[in-house]
């Protein structure tokens, strides 16, 4: 896969579903990137790549993401997925993502992620222009999925 990733995007859903992968192919659906092909990645926002809203993207375009997902088949179980990504003072140098999914609230998922952050560019010695989480939280019915995701994008992914 060679494409020239100009943007990013994050985007959170949460869905229930007949089984756990229904589940988490309708958070899929509900963040809006069920369609797609994802490609899962480490974590390094590439250089001066902005992080936009999520734009419109071709039906099966294969797309390096980011994510966490988190299902569960414990009727009143809560979960909760994070993604989220911060940018060093220097804009020539690479940026960081962090995933989190797990049993819990959405706040606990936002912090989770914030320390991660902070932890990876205190040892690469990077001070932080720019912080930011993606999270959302499901409280299980049946089957259900929490899931957080933060895509890397080329023009020609784009409808």
């Amino acid at each position: 896969m060679t494409k020239r990733i100009t943007m990013a995007a994050a985007t959170v859903g949460h869905a229930e579903g007949g089984t756990p992968l229904n589940a988490f192919d309708n958070a899929l659906l509900a963040a809006g990137i069920g369609n797609i092909n994802l490609v899962k990645i480490s974590s390094i926002l590439p250089p001066e790549v902005p992080v936009i809203e999520l734009p419109k993207i071709k039906p099966g375009a294969l797309v390096p993401t980011a994510y966490a997902a988190m299902t569960s088949e414990v009727p009143g179980e809560t979960l909760a997925a994070a993604v989220g990504y911060a940018i060093p003072d220097d804009p020539a140098k690479n940026g960081v993502i962090m995933e989190f999914h797990g049993h819990g609230t959405r706040e606990h998922a936002e912090r989770a992620i914030e320390a991660m952050l902070e932890e990876a560019f205190r040892v690469r010695g990077e001070p932080i222009r720019e912080m930011k989480v993606f999270a959302v939280e499901h409280t299980v019915e049946r089957t259900g999925c929490a899931l957080a995701a933060i895509t890397l994008l080329a023009e020609e992914d784009l409808v």
